[in-house]
């Protein structure tokens, strides 16, 4: 499935957003297999974070000038946060650029696959929780909810994932929506 899932993620055509207007960020959707079964970490921001409060997202942030990629910025922004260490992440693609609606972000997604168990260590600063949730469980019919959202007056096809008492929405949930019909599709190959 790893490997399956690496050669859908190279082998696409990646949309690129380029936005001077906009910030440049990038995130990790990292990945473990547990018992046959995988799952997705994401975190729960904290309230005293300048942006995106409270939010469930993926670990990540805003590039910085010691960044010489998006992928460096995943990856370092992934180790402050949660303590994922580079080399324990198996960085298997990237997906398409997505805009933040809330506020002034690209986000560049990637996919990694991490090891399980994993002794993760949060930033207290940025991160309230780290939430692992099977991707069956995502996959659920009852999950998922069509949303809209506006970007520039314009309304733009959204997503709405209800995992137990949480709601991921917004960016995340466009990026996980673009995951999961990829890992659908490698579920049909296999």
């Amino acid at each position: 499935m790893k490997e399956r899932l690496r050669q859908l993620l190279n082998h696409r055509d990646k949309l690129y957003i380029v936005d001077n207007a906009r910030v440049s960020s990038a995130v990790l959707l990292p990945l473990y297999e547990r018992q046959g079964q995988y799952h997705i970490v994401f975190i729960k921001r904290t309230e005293t974070v300048k942006e995106h409060k409270g939010q469930i997202s993926f670990p990540g942030g805003t590039c910085e000038e010691i960044d010489s990629t998006f992928l460096e910025t995943a990856l370092r922004e992934s180790y402050e946060e949660i303590g994922l260490r580079l080399e324990d992440i198996d960085v298997l693609g990237e997906l398409d650029d997505e805009v933040t609606t809330t506020s002034n972000y690209i986000v560049s997604p990637f996919v990694g696959m991490i090891p399980w168990p994993y002794q993760f260590r949060i930033n207290k600063y940025e991160v309230n929780e780290i939430i692992e949730v099977p991707i069956q469980a995502l996959l659920d019919k009852d999950c998922r909810q069509q949303d809209t959202e506006m970007l520039n007056g314009q309304a733009v096809d959204s997503y709405v994932y209800h995992y137990q008492d949480r709601v991921i929405w917004g960016a995340t949930a466009r990026i996980l929506n673009r995951f999961l019909d990829i890992y659908m599709q490698a579920i049909q190959d296999v």
